[in-house]
């Protein structure tokens, strides 16, 4: 899927002026959906938008949601498939995608990526709810595995066979968070390495490399680190597994200058390259 894009860099509202004027050396882009939507102000129109299209003019743009909550009892939104429709028409992302997860029950968002309990009824739930979206967008779309710190009693799986079996029953993508693996292999006692050999290689069309906070032995995905060693040993691995695959360097918090991102994109492309050439 893609995989001459190589790595791209997340699109922060901090960084628009440099973009824009100086056109910087990136292989893509990728935007969090709900920042252009419009569903603040009831409109897609505005800066961010304008200038989410100028980029698009020079780079691909992916579009990465948080609130589509899968994972819910609700209802599927139809108001936010609407508007992420009308988005995909105007941006022709090469890849979409969202968070295996629930963000919030009963109509209330609870501004968190929450995990799902691993067993079979869950499966059948989330995968016909992204059989739903994909048709109405009519598109495949990816879905990301969450960090955690929580687990549920009555799972009846492992986080990577629920992971595999949902896209396989919805015949989705997964878009794969190194980070997010490292981080819940620490705070739950799994194997990184198991949860990489153990996913089906073709599902495979994105993945994310982030920075993680340490409290003390429990990981924190804060997004707002340098990548971590082991999380680029495990990218090594992955690529060995997955290939050249697009990758994101996340950064969202204590946001540094546009040239330590790409300083850290750069250090991805050459474990890909070292990882590739073992």
């Amino acid at each position: 899927m893609n995989q001459e894009l190589g790595v791209g860099l997340g699109l922060r509202p901090v960084h628009y002026d440099h973009v824009l004027s100086r056109r910087p050396a990136v292989s893509w882009f990728e935007v969090i959906s709900e920042n252009y939507m419009g569903l603040r102000g009831g409109s897609s129109s505005g800066r961010p938008l304008e200038v989410l299209e100028r980029v698009r003019r020079d780079y691909p743009v992916m579009l990465h949601g948080v609130s589509l909550s899968i994972g819910s009892a609700d209802a599927l939104n139809q108001d936010y498939l609407k508007r992420l429709k009308r988005l995909i028409r105007i941006i022709e992302p090469p890849l979409v995608s969202d968070h295996l997860c629930w963000t919030g029950v009963g109509g209330r968002n609870l501004h968190d990526l929450l995990p799902l309990p691993y067993t079979e009824a869950v499966v059948d739930h989330v995968a016909a709810r992204l059989r739903r979206v994909q048709e109405y967008l009519g598109r495949r779309i990816l879905v990301e595995n969450v960090s955690s710190y929580l687990t549920y009693r009555h799972s009846e799986m492992k986080e990577w066979e629920f992971l595999s079996e949902i896209a396989s029953r919805a015949d989705c993508g997964i878009l794969l968070d190194v980070n997010n693996i490292h981080v819940s292999a620490v705070n739950h006692g799994f194997s990184a390495l198991d949860y990489i050999n153990a996913i089906p290689v073709k599902r495979v069309g994105e993945m994310h490399l982030a920075g993680y906070s340490d409290e003390g032995g429990f990981l924190i995905d804060t997004h707002d680190h340098p990548v971590s060693d082991p999380v680029w040993d495990l990218y090594a691995a992955a690529i060995k597994r997955f290939g050249r695959v697009p990758t994101l360097i996340e950064w969202d918090d204590k946001i540094p200058s546009f040239g330590r991102l790409q300083q850290e994109a750069a250090r991805a492309m050459e474990v890909s390259d070292a990882a590739v050439a073992a």
